[in-house]
C-alpha cells in the first residue's frame, strides 16, 4: 500500500484505457461469451464483459499486458458491472463474487510479471467498482417522482460483497468510478469503510465521478465543486472525473476541483465524444494535445483513459506524462480558505 503513495509523490501514475472497447475487437458471439461452462444458461449473456474474466480469461490478460506495455502503472479489472444488481440483468447474481474474485486474480497475475521485470516502477491493480444500472436519488418513473428502484441499503450491501471479492482477489486499490449520483458513490464508500473496519485493514481508494452534459453537473445535479465537497470527509487517495466527455471539455472541471482538495486528482477521459455511431475518432496524438494541457496547469497527479481509448492513446499519454512533476499537493488551509 505505501508503494502507490511514494509512486504519487515521484511521477504521474498513468492509468490503462477502455477495457470494452479492447473487448469489441475481439467480435466475441454468444457462444463466446458462454464458453463450455455456461453453454445451457438460459438467458442471452452475449455484452456480459465481466463474465469474460471466466469465459475467456487469456483474452483478458492479454489486455491487461498491452496495457501495461504501453505504460501503464495502474489497471483496472474488468469488473465495471459485477454487482449483484447489475448482474440481475443476466440472472448472475450468484457468480458476483467469483467475477470479481477471477477478475482482480488475473489482473494482480499480470501486475506481478511486470512489477517482477521492473521494480523500480511497481504495477498496480485497481479493482473497479462501477455505478450500477440504477439511482438511489432520482425515480426512473416520471409519474411518480418520489420511487426509488433501489435503496441505500440494497448498494451498500452490493457493493461490500464486490469490494471483499476484489479485495480477496489482490486488488491493491479500489476505485469506485463513473459516479453519475452521489448518493450511489456514498453507499460503496460505507461499504468500503465497512470492510476496512472488520478486517482491521487499509486498501486506498480512488473516486471518479462523471459530468454528464454541458451545463458541468453528475446526473443527480451536482458541480464538480459540489462533488467534491460532499465525499471529502472520506479518507481518499484520489478524487476526479471520468467518462462522458473528451479531454478539452473535461478540463475545466479539474481546474475546479485541483486546488481545493488534499487529495490526488485523477482524471481518465473519454477520447473526444462519440460519432453518428457511437464510435470514438480522437486520435493518440489529439487526445495527447489535450491532456498536456492539465499538465502545463498543474492540474492532475493520475492519468488514463475512458471510452474509446486503446493502448495506443495511453502510450501518447505515458510519454507526455514523464515529462511532467505531479501536481503538488494543496494544503488544509489553501482548501478550507478556497471552499
Amino acid at each position: 500500500m505505501s508503494n502507490i503513495y511514494k509512486a504519487l509523490q515521484e511521477r504521474i501514475l498513468v492509468l490503462d484505457g477502455a477495457m470494452g472497447t479492447m473487448l469489441q475487437a475481439y467480435k466475441f458471439t454468444e457462444e463466446d461469451f458462454r464458453g463450455e461452462r455456461f453453454k445451457d444458461y438460459p438467458t442471452p449473456l452475449q455484452g456480459n464483459n465481466d463474465l469474460l474474466s471466466i469465459t475467456q480469461p487469456e483474452a483478458i490478460k492479454t489486455i491487461h499486458g498491452k496495457y501495461f506495455e504501453a505504460g501503464a502503472d495502474i489497471i483496472e479489472t474488468n469488473t465495471f458491472s459485477g454487482t449483484t444488481i447489475a448482474m440481475a440483468d443476466y440472472q448472475m447474481e450468484d457468480l458476483v463474487y467469483e467475477l470479481n474474485y477471477q477478475s482482480a486474480k488475473i489482473a494482480k497475475e499480470v501486475a506481478d510479471e511486470f512489477t517482477a521485470k521492473e521494480p523500480h516502477k511497481p504495477r498496480f491493480v485497481a479493482g473497479s467498482i462501477g455505478p450500477t444500472n440504477r439511482t438511489a436519488s432520482m425515480s426512473p418513473d416520471v409519474n411518480d417522482p418520489g420511487y426509488r428502484a433501489v435503496t441505500f441499503d440494497e448498494l451498500r450491501i452490493a457493493y461490500k460483497q464486490q469490494a471483499e471479492a476484489l479485495m480477496d482477489g489482490g486488488a491493491d486499490i479500489l476505485l469506485v468510478e463513473t459516479v453519475f449520483d452521489t448518493l450511489n458513490a456514498k453507499a460503496a464508500l460505507f461499504a468500503i469503510e465497512q470492510v476496512k473496519e472488520e478486517r482491521a485493514i487499509e486498501i486506498p481508494v480512488m473516486l471518479s465521478g462523471t459530468i454528464t452534459d454541458a451545463s458541468g453537473r453528475t446526473l443527480s445535479g451536482q458541480t464538480a465543486e459540489a462533488f467534491l465537497i460532499s465525499v471529502s470527509h472520506i479518507p481518499l487517495l484520489s478524487v476526479g472525473f471520468n467518462c462522458a466527455l473528451g479531454a478539452n471539455l473535461l478540463q475545466p472541471h479539474l481546474e475546479a476541483i485541483a486546488n481545493k482538495t488534499e487529495f490526488a486528482v485523477s482524471a481518465h477521459p473519454n477520447a473526444g465524444l462519440p460519432n453518428a455511431f457511437g464510435e470514438y475518432d480522437e486520435t493518440p496524438e489529439e487526445m495527447g494535445e489535450q491532456i498536456e494541457e492539465y499538465l502545463k496547469k498543474n492540474l492532475i497527479n493520475i492519468i488514463g483513459g475512458c471510452c474509446g481509448t486503446s493502448p495506443d492513446h495511453i502510450r501518447v499519454i505515458a510519454d507526455i506524462a514523464a515529462k511532467y512533476k505531479p501536481r503538488e499537493a494543496v494544503t488544509v488551509s489553501t482548501v478550507e480558505s478556497s471552499l
